[in-house]
């Protein structure tokens, strides 16, 4: 569900492979006035960002083919502005996470679920400028 962006606003893409879960990220930051795309894949997400640089990524880890930590570890390498928030419902990750140490990318996973209000405020701290703009 695309949603008209607030002029200015910044760019965010929500990667996951749970289309009620993107969907719901998306209209939370869509309504805050962000301009939010989605992708449901490592792969969908690597065609979004040749043609739309987001500010944000907000990454699940569970992934298919391509994991959230190996997306995450691309887009670092290949995009070095974007700021980057890691996902997991599953517990499994902390492997992941030392592989990605030892190559000497240190990432933190937020708990899934994320409430609204918690995603808004990481969101908010984490780009620059803070807060999307507010809606005319």
């Amino acid at each position: 569900m695309a949603m008209p962006a607030a002029s200015g606003s910044r760019r965010i893409l929500v990667v996951d492979d749970e289309a009620r879960v993107a969907e719901t990220l998306e209209l939370i930051l869509a309504m805050r006035g962000y301009d939010v795309r989605v992708g449901h894949s490592a792969e969908e997400a690597i065609e979004i960002f040749a043609g739309w640089k987001p500010d944000l990524a907000i990454v699940d880890v569970m992934l298919p083919r391509m994991n959230g930590i190996e997306l995450g570890i691309a887009i670092k390498a290949n995009y070095p502005d974007c700021r980057l928030l890691l996902q997991s419902g599953h517990p499994g990750t902390a492997a992941l996470l030392d592989a990605a140490r030892e190559q000497g990318y240190d990432f933190d996973i937020l708990a899934k679920p994320l409430h609204p209000a918690f995603l808004l405020d990481t969101v908010s701290q984490m780009l620059p400028g803070g807060e999307a703009p507010a809606e005319s």
